[in-house]
């Protein structure tokens, strides 16, 4: 079977892929939508590699990072990030943007899972909630019925860890189980920046799943 996973190199979207990885071939998709925190790409494209994807794409969406206008934190340079959740970090649908164009290759591919990795601490954001994937997994499905009828498309199921009931800190120990040490090289910083900054709302997330997970965190931070 596969499935694709929306990979964007962070902690979350790389233990989501070890977690599927023994039922399914995973073929990973990549955005650059204009985020500050472009060095997640490079972070997405070395995990890819370890993970053994059978495909990894990287998709430039930049355009989006124009429509989100002065409205983000994560794509205007001006707007400063905050250390904890505020809304000015949910960017516009984003991940029904990224679950669309996944769901389009899963469609070619006839991948019948898609993967994103939304999590149980993720209930801040509207787009991690499950009501939201099974809506959208619906009308997706709703899109391509005439050619799922026809048996030329799966249809597709939209999955998180935060539909299977698993936390951050539950990832990060499936995770570390099969990358060890390299699971700090996943990339959480919503910053534009070589290191983590220690203070972002991201950042510090990732500090407290290390903690929770009782796993000693040795990223490093430009902030302790």
């Amino acid at each position: 079977m596969k499935a694709i996973v929306v990979f964007s190199g962070g902690m979350d979207s790389v233990c989501t892929a070890i977690y599927l990885r023994k039922r399914y071939d995973i073929y990973g998709i990549t955005f650059s939508y204009g985020q500050k925190a472009d060095h997640e790409l490079s972070a997405a494209k070395h995990f890819s590699k370890i993970l053994k994807f059978r495909e990894h794409k990287i998709i430039d969406i930049k355009f989006m990072k124009e429509l989100y206008e002065k409205t983000n934190a994560l794509t205007y340079s001006k707007m400063d990030i905050p250390s904890k959740f505020d809304y000015s970090i949910v960017v516009p649908i984003r991940n029904a943007v990224f679950l669309s164009i996944a769901s389009a290759w899963a469609f070619s591919k006839n991948a019948n899972l898609v993967a994103y990795g939304a999590h149980k601490d993720d209930q801040p954001y509207p787009d991690c909630r499950p009501k939201f994937s099974r809506l959208l997994t619906d009308a997706l499905n709703e899109g391509e019925i005439d050619g799922i009828r026809k048996g030329l498309r799966k249809k597709v199921r939209i999955w998180s860890p935060f539909v299977g009931g698993l936390s951050k800190s539950n990832l990060l120990k499936i995770g570390y189980g099969l990358l060890g040490d390299d699971i700090f090289k996943t990339w959480s910083c919503y910053s534009q920046s070589k290191m983590h900054c220690g203070k972002c709302e991201s950042c510090n997330n990732r500090r407290m799943s290390f903690r929770q997970a009782d796993i000693i965190d040795r990223t490093r931070y430009r902030f302790s």
